[in-house]
């Protein structure tokens, strides 16, 4: 049995879910997301409860169940609350700014490298050096802002370049003076 799949999610007010086929929606005040899951599973809603079932016994079943109870319960806070990655710019020169939606980054270029936001995703900017990837899906805000990180990594001399908010870094020592 699996430990994670076997726990219920709970639906907060102002959410709901419906389970339609193979598919399941869940609907709340920040959006809608919906995602199809394999026919080995069984959802369902009762007693603002979401309960995941297996409905075959297959080798793969119980990762499947674990799974999808984890992806249930990550829509149900995402369309409640929402998802945010926090990215912090470090570096003299560095900077970020809005065009529209999208994200200007000067990183150390020879011209700025433009980020277009994906579909459902906002960018903030605080102070030029500060930026915070909001979403209600919690795989495209991560997925966003690990692509914005890939523009410039931290390299682990000076320190600088875009690294995730709070993200400890193991700084090397560089050369040597003479002996």
């Amino acid at each position: 049995m699996s430990r994670i799949g076997k726990v219920p999610v709970n639906i907060p007010s102002g959410v709901t879910v419906s389970v339609s086929g193979q598919n399941i929606e869940v609907k709340g005040s920040k959006g809608t997301l919906s995602r199809k899951f394999p026919e080995e599973l069984n959802i369902v809603v009762e007693d603002n409860q979401v309960k995941v079932t297996p409905a075959a016994q297959t080798e793969n079943v119980k990762a499947l169940w674990g799974l999808y109870k984890i992806l249930i319960e990550n829509m149900v806070i995402g369309v409640s609350q929402g998802y945010r990655k926090d990215l912090e710019i470090v570096g003299v020169g560095y900077k970020a700014e809005l065009k529209g939606k999208d994200l200007s980054i000067y990183a150390g270029y020879s011209s700025p490298k433009l980020f277009k936001a994906p579909l459902g995703i906002t960018f903030t900017v605080e102070g030029g050096n500060k930026i915070a990837v909001t979403g209600i899906d919690k795989q495209l805000v991560g997925q966003a802002a690990a692509d914005i990180r890939r523009i410039r990594p931290p390299e682990p001399y000076k320190g600088k370049g875009i690294r995730y908010a709070g993200e400890k870094l193991r700084r090397k020592a560089g050369k040597t003076a003479g002996k």
